[in-house]
């Protein structure tokens, strides 16, 4: 039975669709930044998601090639995730996506070493025939955010948004997002294939105490 992050941390991947406070432990990713809007037909997000897929993927299948990973075990490739910010924004404008600033990222097993990303990467530009080299080994720490299940189109998130704020500030609360802790976005379900009203999206921000 092959490893499932979902399955194995239901309480960061499969909130309830009301809010939690959450302490989020420190974990590394396979990560691609760039600017603008995530929904321009084949732009830099798109192009950022490929890559990131191209490199989980070499990783998931490494066990079939002369490339052996120290303490590798099967597992599923993790959701799609996504940290966005807007410059001099307090929280997210989604009415002006042109002006996020995101990193795109995929979990990585903790078993992965920089050694073994470096591989992957270069393995993954060679075999896809796309430059995988901006994809980087990135550490994130989230620590003390609240969390909640998003469901329905993602330009609805606003609503859910203000339920968590209305949630951390009668908790004693308040967002801390800055340029090192972000909006954060997990998706659970592939919009190519999900009705708008059905997409589930596990929406995080940090916060502090007031």
């Amino acid at each position: 039975m092959a490893f499932d992050f979902k399955k194995e941390y239901k309480e960061f991947y499969l909130p309830k669709n009301k809010p939690e406070i959450v302490t989020v432990p420190k974990a590394n990713f396979i990560a691609v930044r760039g600017k603008g809007d995530p929904n321009e037909e084949g732009g830099a997000y798109q192009q950022a998601v490929g890559i990131l897929y191209a490199v989980a993927y070499t990783l998931k299948m490494s066990y079939k090639t002369d490339y052996k990973i120290e303490g590798f075990f099967e597992y599923i490739v993790p959701p799609l995730e996504g940290f966005w910010r807007q410059d001099g924004v307090e929280g997210v404008d989604y009415a002006n996506k042109s002006s996020f600033n995101w990193i795109s990222v995929i979990r990585l097993p903790d078993f992965v070493t920089k050694k073994d990303f470096a591989w992957a990467v270069e393995t993954a530009s060679k075999k896809k025939q796309i430059d995988c080299s901006v994809a980087e080994f990135l550490t994130i720490d989230e620590g003390l955010s609240v969390q909640m299940m998003h469901i329905g189109p993602y330009n609805d998130e606003p609503a859910s948004v203000k339920i968590m704020n209305d949630f951390i500030k009668e908790q004693g609360y308040k967002t801390d997002i800055n340029e090192k802790r972000l909006h954060h976005e997990i998706y659970l379900s592939d919009p190519r294939k999900t009705a708008p009203e059905k997409l589930k999206t596990v929406l995080r921000h940090p916060i502090k105490k007031i």
